[in-house]
């Protein structure tokens, strides 16, 4: 996919390997601890000792930008993130819970980043790349036919579609429609806009692009995607960190979402509901 390289320091040429990665790696591991294991604690351990160690390495060699800046955004929005039960609930409450947490989550580091640290670190390109090409609008296709093919299968078979609330009335479908969608556009914004943003400024795309997949993943086991749906999450992650550094449109990425989490919807209302979309899928 032709397009421009992710926003980085342009004047720095990234090395292959650096004493930062393990600072930026034991902030990214609290991901795992906080949605995974679930064990708060380890979580604020790993943080702490990914920000000390990274004020460690600058003194002895500072650097623009700061990775301990850096860092702590990606901090910020994972205390945020993990202050709140991820269990997927419809209830008023439980949405207002998430639209706060979910949301702080991307404006309180993107507005220290810019008005704190003055240098505006995050940033959301919506059509940074121009026009999409031939092969992104096949991709579109691919991944809703990917989608039928493959998410039926893993959500009923697995019996992970009971992590989420039954939905058997119009005003549940509706909730869950808005809900799947909602957090479906804010994985792109936190993920891809703003830990994978910040990461790519200190390290090469593919160890950013691991290092985002791992706090991307953890979030969704701790939503629901559990059983084996990290051998789905897990490539899915990667490819939308390398689609938004190829094509720099958020857009994009947010629609490739879409797609994929229209048909998540739409498995789930069928899994709770047996009968109501016989024929639409093969499960």
């Amino acid at each position: 996919m032709p397009g421009a390289r992710l926003s980085t320091p342009e004047s720095v040429t990234l090395p292959a390997w650096s004493a930062a990665l393990l600072p930026a790696a034991l902030a990214c591991l609290a991901a795992p601890a906080f949605f995974v294991l679930r064990v708060a604690w380890v979580g604020w351990l790993l943080l702490a000792a990914a920000l000390v160690l990274a004020w460690l390495i600058e003194r002895r060699r500072p650097a623009t930008p700061s990775l301990v800046r850096d860092l702590s955004l990606i901090a910020v929005g994972l205390l945020i993130v993990s202050a709140i039960p991820l269990k997927a609930e419809l209830d008023n409450l439980a949405m207002v819970r998430f639209a706060a947490a979910l949301g702080g989550a991307v404006a309180v580091p993107y507005l220290i980043s810019r008005y704190v640290y003055r240098d505006h670190a995050t940033r959301f390109p919506w059509r940074g790349g121009g026009r999409w090409t031939r092969f992104q609008w096949a991709w579109l296709v691919a991944v809703l036919v990917l989608g039928w093919l493959i998410l039926p299968f893993y959500f009923i078979t697995s019996g992970v579609y009971l992590n989420w609330p039954v939905v058997d009335t119009p005003e549940l479908i509706a909730r869950l429609f808005v809900g799947v969608g909602a957090v479906g556009i804010w994985d792109e914004l936190f993920f891809i806009c703003t830990v994978f943003a910040l990461l790519r400024r200190h390290f090469p795309m593919w160890q950013a692009n691991v290092l985002q997949a791992v706090v991307f993943v953890s979030f969704l086991w701790e939503l629901g995607y559990q059983a084996w749906g990290p051998l789905l999450t897990i490539p899915f992650a990667l490819l939308q960190g390398y689609i938004f550094v190829r094509t720099r449109s958020l857009a994009y990425v947010v629609t490739v979402h879409l797609l994929f989490d229209a048909v998540v919807f739409l498995v789930l209302v069928h899994a709770h509901n047996p009968g109501l979309l016989d024929g639409l899928f093969l499960v």
